[in-house]
């Protein structure tokens, strides 16, 4: 038959659409229906065509995609995606309904698969863009025909919708498609449903005769193998076939040429063994315009457009009121009543035949949204992209890692979703630790379909989080994954093994090991603890050896919850934290800032799996684990106190020993004190405060709790020259920005507040006998301080035995300043003289120090600033 009005003889029905556009799908089911045609051919690959029968399971559910991979090298893969409202997955399933014979007539995926291989080679390990959802000047039906087409070419490719639409006076393409196509007839269907096809075919002509093949090259040699096909279809049916293809090759296939030109273009095409199969694709991918995606932006508004039977902006509206409403916002009837009148006045404004996306959009936002983007992300990432996942029949064909996998998918009631989701995992418990295994050997794999997360329930090793997600493209890594076995424990067990024999690091050993026991790969074990322990005994680097201790140690711990004997793994994990403890402190000095910032970052680390070696070694070999513990207590106290070492790591050993209870209070408010006195450059002080209080849980609440490290950094912070400020502001701003706004809040305070009275931040003003320096204790020791006077007379080019006074002081208790409190515990002696001076007259009643100044409360002028803020703090570190 030659329905809808076509003359007899006027050969093949060319159908040009868009790919994935929901008004060229309705124009191509309106057509079929009409021409009733005896033969439809589809643009695809057509080694699929064995695949065709599966698209009539009513199992199958799109969007769905080809997926071809050759079989020697399963990552080199491609996708032709389809959607529901994609014309080409209306073509076969109407040829399918109507016992209609249905053939793909693209490029072979053989040739497209080698194609995209050489033109990767070519390109000399840059990355290509051959697998890009095209443009529409690319005749694809998706991303797969990207191999198949150019590389780099010699100009721009063009965009045919663009220059239409700027030839029609508009300067969205988008827009005037829609307008012109996929709104057209909302109403009901055209009176000559080949109309816009034949309309659409004179556009392209033209297009074609101005600029040729637009900028892809190989889209000639595409061709050539349609008009092939095309003469093999039309020699068994007739000229009664439909042709469902990309509007740009219409021109091209209506064209007359030679059969034997044709096999011209096509001698010589590389060529490589492919495999395909029907996979289930999604919304979220098909938005996606690069790697495997299609480029649409909106496949859930589109879907809705094709879908909706009559009324699409109100039910559109309907479908975004329900949305609001789950997530607990106030969507009546009447919100939906003005949004849908506001859609409708904006298209009227813009001179739009129909409310697009872009008039619903802004109607939401208005109305629904009340102007709030955060729910306007929310309609655009739920519906006007969406989170359908596709599905496939078990009949259809797969690697047999694929289906080992679904089997256990389906076993441990792991169902693979688009959305990402939380799993939170009690290892207690068989399904949920077989889950885990699970995840870890398809990440032993590489296959990403779960990330370990962080738990909110509880940190215990009984528990695990896990971020699942699962993307079309892990199918392409489960035929990658297929190389090493056919089911999922013996090719984790496999590739595991090859790994550890060619590892080169010993930290990557190491984490292998832990995947291999999180795993329970216990034939992959021993051939990565053989090779753990070669790596170890020949590593002699200290950072080496600190990246690989962490990995050891919580694999010890998960081998304590997994019942998987360790012994060997607990074996090494001591060598390594003794060969640390004795290597560390050389290793930590003459460094530079980055190099200082990286050792900070193993210490913790190793602090942290030392800690669990303590309780893990007892168990394995006689390991004296408090021994170990001592050792590394030795090392952080060694690196607190040696100059030599950065500050950044001065700062950390210093706080693990306080967090610990190694070091006590007012020692650790000594050493920052140390560390902070003036004559500490400004940066090495600033390294130290973030050694001591940044980078780990708890050091601004440090400082909260404890006023007097507080104060001690307040006093330095005041007194860093102001040419010096600018320097230390970046590092202090990023210590205390990791600290949460709660504890940045509460420091200001007492910042703000200044120190408590009689509190330990009070202290270091430097008044009277009872103040102290801060950080240095409650009081002045007085033996320390005679202990040095020698030294300082000497310095100061004083009497060094200077005779002492005979007469004793007649007021020992005499104290120029009677607001004065003096400290209680304090007895000063009334025979010694704190500041004898050669030549000096001793007086009665008269008081050596410094006299009040002018104020009466504390000494004034020069001499008042040396009582203050010389004499005490040599007294204390001396």
């Amino acid at each position: 038959m030659t329905g809808a009005g076509r003359p007899a003889g006027a050969g093949p029905l060319l159908l040009g659409v868009r790919h994935h556009g929901p008004g060229s799908a309705r124009a191509v089911r309106a057509a079929l229906e009409a021409a009733r045609p005896r033969a439809v051919l589809v643009e695809g690959p057509p080694e699929a065509d064995a695949l065709l029968p599966l698209a009539a399971d009513e199992r199958m559910r799109p969007p769905v995609a080809l997926l071809a991979h050759a079989v020697d090298d399963p990552g080199q893969a491609a996708f032709w995606p389809l959607a529901a409202f994609s014309p080409e997955w209306v073509a076969i399933r109407w040829g399918l309904e109507h016992d209609v014979p249905v053939r793909f007539v693209d490029l072979p995926a053989a040739h497209s698969l080698a194609m995209a291989r050489d033109a990767e080679h070519a390109a000399d390990g840059a990355e290509a863009e051959e697998r890009d959802g095209p443009g529409e000047a690319d005749g694809g039906v998706g991303p797969a025909n990207a191999p198949a087409g150019a590389g780099p070419a010699a100009r721009a490719p063009i965009d045919p919708i663009g220059v239409l639409a700027e030839a029609a006076g508009h300067d969205d393409p988008e827009r005037w498609w829609e307008d012109v196509v996929e709104h057209r007839a909302q109403g009901g269907e055209a009176a000559d449903p080949g109309a816009p096809f034949a309309a659409i075919a004179e556009a392209m002509t033209a297009l074609r005769e101005v600029y040729g093949d637009g900028g892809h090259p190989r889209d000639a040699v595409r061709e050539a193998h349609m008009r092939i096909q095309l003469r093999k279809a039309v020699k068994e049916f007739g000229d009664d076939i439909a042709v469902v293809c990309g509007a740009w090759h219409v021109p091209a296939l209506a064209t007359r040429t030679t059969l034997a030109a044709d096999r011209a273009l096509l001698k010589g095409l590389p060529k490589v063994k492919a495999e395909l199969t029907w996979v289930p694709w999604s919304h979220r991918r098909l938005a996606r315009r690069s790697g495997y995606g299609a480029g649409i932006d909106s496949p859930g508004w589109y879907g809705h457009l094709f879908d909706a039977p009559d009324r699409p902006i109100e039910r559109w509206m309907t479908k975004v009121a329900g949305l609001l409403r789950d997530e607990d916002r106030f969507v009546s009837s009447a919100h939906v009543i003005e949004a849908v009148r506001l859609a409708g006045s904006l298209a009227a404004l813009r001179g739009r035949p129909l409310a697009g996306l872009g008039e619903t959009t802004d109607a939401i936002r208005a109305v629904m949204c009340e102007g709030s983007d955060v729910l306007l992300a929310l309609v655009h990432d739920r519906l006007t992209v969406g989170e359908t996942l596709g599905r496939v029949p078990d009949t259809a064909p797969v690697v047999p890692l694929q289906r080992d996998l679904t089997r256990r998918q389906r076993t441990l009631r792991l169902k693979p979703e688009a959305a990402e989701r939380e799993l939170e995992l009690d290892l207690r418990k068989d399904n949920d630790a077989a889950r885990s295994r699970l995840l870890h050997r398809l990440r032993v794999l590489a296959v990403d379909w779960g990330e370990p997360a962080t738990g909110r329930a509880s940190t215990g090793t009984f528990r695990e989080s896990w971020r699942l997600r699962w993307e079309p493209e892990l199918y392409v890594q489960v035929a990658e994954a297929g190389t090493w076995g056919t089911t999922v424990l013996s090719a984790a067990t496999a590739k595991a093994a090859s790994r550890a024999a060619s590892a080169t690091a010993l930290a990557e050993v190491t984490t292998l090991a832990e995947q291999c026991l999180l795993a329970e790969l216990p034939d992959a074990l021993p051939v990565v603890m053989r090779a753990l322990a070669d790596r170890a005994a020949l590593d002699a680097d200290v950072g080496h050896l600190a990246d690989a201790l962490p990995a050891l140690a919580r694999t010890l711990r998960y081998g304590d919850v997994r019942s998987t004997d360790t012994a060997a793994l607990g074996e090494v994990a001591a060598g390594l934290a003794e060969r640390i403890c004795v290597g560390l402190p050389p290793a930590c000095t003459g460094l530079d800032a980055d190099g200082a910032e990286a050792l900070r970052g193993r210490m913790d680390g190793v602090h942290t799996a030392i800690g669990l070696l303590t309780g893990a070694a007892p168990a394995h070999a006689g390991r004296d684990a408090d021994g170990l513990r001592g050792r590394w207590t030795a090392v952080l106290h060694k690196l607190a106190v040696r100059d030599t070492v950065a500050g950044v790591v001065r700062g950390r050993a210093t706080r693990l020993l306080l967090d610990d209870g190694r070091l006590a209070e007012d020692d650790a408010a000594r050493l920052m004190g140390l560390a902070l006195s003036p004559g500490t450059p400004p940066a090495d002080a600033a390294a130290w405060i973030e050694g001591f209080v940044g980078g780990a849980a708890g050091g601004g609440m440090l400082l909260v709790h404890d006023e007097r490290l507080l104060g001690l950094v307040d006093a330095w912070l005041t007194g860093v020259p102001a040419d010096l400020f600018d320097d230390v502001l970046p590092l202090l701003r990023r210590t205390f920005s990791a600290y949460e706004a709660g504890v940045r809040r509460t420091l200001g305070e007492l910042v703000g507040r200044g120190p408590s009275a009689g509190g330990p931040a009070a202290v270091g003003s430097g008044t009277g006998t009872g103040a102290t320096a801060p950080g240095f204790g409650p009081g002045l020791d007085e033996a320390r301080a005679d202990s040095v006077e020698t030294v300082l007379r000497l310095l100061l080019g004083a009497d060094p035995d200077p005779h002492p006074d005979p007469d004793p002081d007649p007021d020992p208790h005499y104290d120029p300043d009677p607001h004065h409190d003096p400290d209680p515990h304090h007895d000063p002696d009334p025979h010694h003289d704190p500041d004898p001076q050669p030549n000096h007259d001793p007086q009665p009643n008269h008081d050596p120090r410094p006299g009040p100044g002018p104020d009466g409360d504390a000494p004034s002028g020069r001499q008042g600033a040396r009582a203050a803020n010389v004499k005490e703090p040599l007294g204390a570190t001396g």
